[in-house]
């Protein structure tokens, strides 16, 4: 049913939480897990980051490799991808990409899209994926 699930994850105590769903879905489907960590692109007109660490380059690096020992501990193995862009958008277009059956992610993110600041990213998600999605409050 779920042959690729994608798990989008930042810093945030939501995407932490979501973790154990992950890990029950691949388990249960035993589907192929994908990490997806968004450098996100700076908004020059933005006077305050959302998330400064978001935007480093490393710092996603250090996130994913961590993400994915969480989840070799747990005899999962996951591929681990870093990509640059807003991340709602870029998050729905890598599953576009890779024909992935569900993404799996927190209810709320670190980053909101700042010109609907009343959106969070899991939200836009939701509107533009072009698979299921399951928000873990």
């Amino acid at each position: 049913m779920f042959n690729k699930i994608l798990f989008p994850l930042d810093r945030s105590r939501e995407a932490q939480e979501a973790i154990a769903v992950a890990i029950d879905l691949v388990q249960k489907y035993q589907s192929k897990l994908i990490l997806l960590s968004v450098v996100e692109t700076p908004d020059l007109d933005a006077e305050v980051l959302e998330d400064p660490v978001m935007q480093s380059s490393e710092a996603i690096d250090q996130l994913l490799h961590s993400a994915q020992d969480l989840f070799a501990k747990r005899g999962i193995q996951a591929e681990i991808l870093q990509r640059e862009g807003k991340p709602a958008f870029t998050i729905c277009d890598v599953a576009d990409e890779l024909n992935v059956n569900l993404i799996v992610m927190g209810s709320r993110g670190i980053g909101l899209d700042l010109e609907h600041t009343a959106e969070s990213v899991a939200s836009r998600v939701i509107n533009l994926s072009p698979c299921p999605v399951l928000i873990v409050p």
